[in-house]
């Protein structure tokens, strides 16, 4: 899988997109991920990237020009699955996109920055807009950089243990069950007996049960779905 990301601020990106699984996934061949500054596409001396709004009002907006040349640019190369663009009216992210989106092959995320983009871009070249909540950042950069992570940890070989993306919250419309590790007991704090009886079957079982109650009682409308 290729991921391009296009944003005005790439140091924004360094550190998310290099340690834990998407660095390890960068070195095992199973994701490529090039971040690629728009202002490297502005024909402005100064490398301006932002005008003001035909409508006047407070804010910057992304001018069409270096924009389009940066999608261009990279569409020339190659075929793209999706042309992503983070913003606050996008449909929201969920672990189904997550799942769809972890089995495409090319796809661009264009972060969003000042007041917006230029309406013609979206009109034209973007072809799905994600937003992560109901609330509004900076920039694009972090938006991208949490569906980059959630996308890639999904990709086969990405992780240690395959199966482990499965069984992670959400992927049946479900909470993941309480977890426990060692010791069986602290501080008088017991870990479920269940959980020690070595009977997978009833332990899965357990698990199941307590998704679903856990589920009904934090996130009851993810039943409804």
């Amino acid at each position: 899988m290729r991921i391009d990301i296009l944003t005005v601020v790439p140091e924004l990106m360094e550190s998310p997109l290099n340690h834990s699984i998407i660095q390890r996934a960068k070195d095992k061949g199973v994701v490529e991920i090039h971040i690629h500054n728009i202002r490297d596409f502005s024909e402005d001396k100064h490398n301006k990237v932002d005008d003001y709004a035909f409508s006047g009002g407070a804010g910057m907006v992304m001018r069409l020009e270096p924009v389009v040349k940066a999608i261009e640019h990279l569409t020339d190369q190659r075929e793209y699955d999706e042309i992503i663009f983070t913003s606050p009216d996008g449909d929201q992210y969920d672990q189904k996109t997550a799942n769809m989106l972890s089995l495409k092959e090319n796809i661009i995320i264009l972060c969003g920055h000042y007041k917006g983009i230029d309406q013609r871009i979206r009109d034209h070249f973007i072809t799905k807009e994600i937003s992560i909540g109901d609330f509004v950042l900076t920039g694009g950069e972090l938006a991208a950089a949490v569906i980059t992570d959630s996308v890639v940890r999904l990709i086969p070989g990405a992780m240690n243990d395959e199966t482990s993306a499965l069984t992670d919250s959400f992927q049946d419309n479900l909470l993941s069950p309480p977890i426990y590790t060692r010791p069986a007991e602290f501080r008088g704090w017991k870990v479920p007996e269940i959980l020690l009886s070595g009977d997978h079957k009833k332990i899965e079982k357990w698990q199941e049960e307590q998704a679903y109650l856990r589920t009904k009682k934090l996130r009851p409308d993810l039943l409804d779905e």
